[in-house]
């Protein structure tokens, strides 16, 4: 990629308008809110990711933007203007589902053409920007087939073709990948964020996979039970998580519950439920309150491991090792600590000959590479 997700970001500016934005936002079925005051500002030109967990209401949030649902409570605006009473097919939106949604009955070149004729655009117009829109998504070969007779993956950028060409302001994209295998889903995101660096459209993704969110956003939103519980960059949400949901559901982490005894502005000490002695950063600089209940979040890639004790003076535990997986680039390591708690360990596959379970281990970590954060 030419461009980082970051450096993406900085060159869309804090002071660009914003294309999309949700005010208290609620949506309820059935006398339950699904979506609980939302409160939401995308910028024009950005890629956005809302992810979560099945039933966290982030389909249900894309849908409010896109018109299929309406807002029980709170305000939709589109490029400022408030589409709570607009129908979907007036809103300047254009929506690329996991199903694809496409017409079997009718070639390529028709489905993609389908949105101009229905609004009555002249013939040149339609050739003109179909042909636009298939080579774009480099689909130009493949004008005359049918769906039946196209990949999963072409069949994708037809969906895709099909909901540029109406030149929509924002492009939703509910699971876009979700129905490929892992090879062709990971070359698809290229695919995915070079057309979004070259179109400079404002493209809104939902979905489950953290690393597709990681690895294609400017910003994501992290959602659990109808509210957002955190917004940031890729590298925000995965380096310093606000809440345990965040840090459990992005990438892997060990998490080790308890209270704080003692606090300055830059530390916390922690002790366990099960009597560890951590020391911890705390997610906010200041002091917190002594025996104020903490989770403690601590990546498996910023653990080490030593068959023998290491010249550290905290954050350095005694174990046996339980269970070791052979992953080619790292090493998957589970230590049961003499306290009774379980650390999963993860290590670049740079030794030789692996260790045996039950060996006794020592794992350990820096007190910068652990995170306090209120339970």
């Amino acid at each position: 990629m030419s461009q980082t997700a970051t450096q993406r970001q900085d060159a869309i500016g804090i002071d660009t308008e914003f294309d999309v934005e949700l005010r208290k936002v609620f949506k309820v079925f059935n006398s339950e809110a699904v979506v609980r005051g939302i409160d939401l500002s995308i910028r024009r030109g950005e890629f956005f990711s809302i992810l979560g967990p099945s039933g966290c209401g982030k389909t249900t949030t894309l849908r409010l933007i896109a018109g299929f649902e309406t807002a029980t409570a709170g305000e939709v605006l589109i490029r400022r203007q408030t589409m709570n009473q607009i129908p979907p097919y007036r809103r300047p939106v254009n929506t690329v589902f996991q199903s694809y949604a496409l017409f079997n009955h009718l070639t390529v070149w028709d489905n993609i053409a389908f949105g101009l004729r229905i609004k009555r655009q002249s013939r040149g117009e339609i050739r003109e920007r179909v042909g636009e829109a298939l080579r774009l998504v480099k689909m130009e070969a493949y004008a005359h087939r049918f769906p039946a007779q196209l990949s999963g993956g072409q069949q994708q950028r037809v969906a895709l073709a099909r909901a540029l060409v109406n030149r929509p302001a924002v492009v939703l994209l509910d699971e876009p990948l979700g129905a490929l295998d892992l090879k062709l889903r990971k070359e698809m995101q290229v695919e995915l964020s070079n057309l979004h660096q070259e179109l400079g459209v404002t493209f809104i993704m939902v979905t489950h996979d953290q690393e597709e969110a990681l690895s294609l956003s400017d910003r994501i939103a992290v959602m659990h039970e109808g509210k957002i519980e955190q917004i940031g960059s890729p590298t925000e949400i995965y380096e310093r998580p606000r809440t345990p949901f965040v840090a459990d559901f992005i990438g892997d982490t060990n998490l080790f519950r308890g209270k704080v005894v003692e606090a300055d502005t830059a530390s916390l000490k922690v002790e366990t439920e099960t009597g560890l002695k951590v020391i911890a950063k705390p997610w906010e600089s200041g002091n917190s309150p002594i025996t104020a209940p903490v989770v403690v979040s601590v990546r498996p890639e910023k653990i080490q491991v030593s068959l023998y004790t290491p010249s550290v003076s905290h954050n350095c535990f005694e174990g046996r090792l339980k269970h070791v997986m052979y992953l080619g680039t790292h090493v998957h390591y589970v230590v049961e600590l003499l306290s009774g708690d379980r650390v999963t360990v993860m290590q670049p596959n740079t030794v030789g000959a692996l260790p045996d379970p039950e060996t006794p281990i020592y794992v350990y970590w820096a007190a910068t590479d652990c995170l306090a954060l209120t339970a």
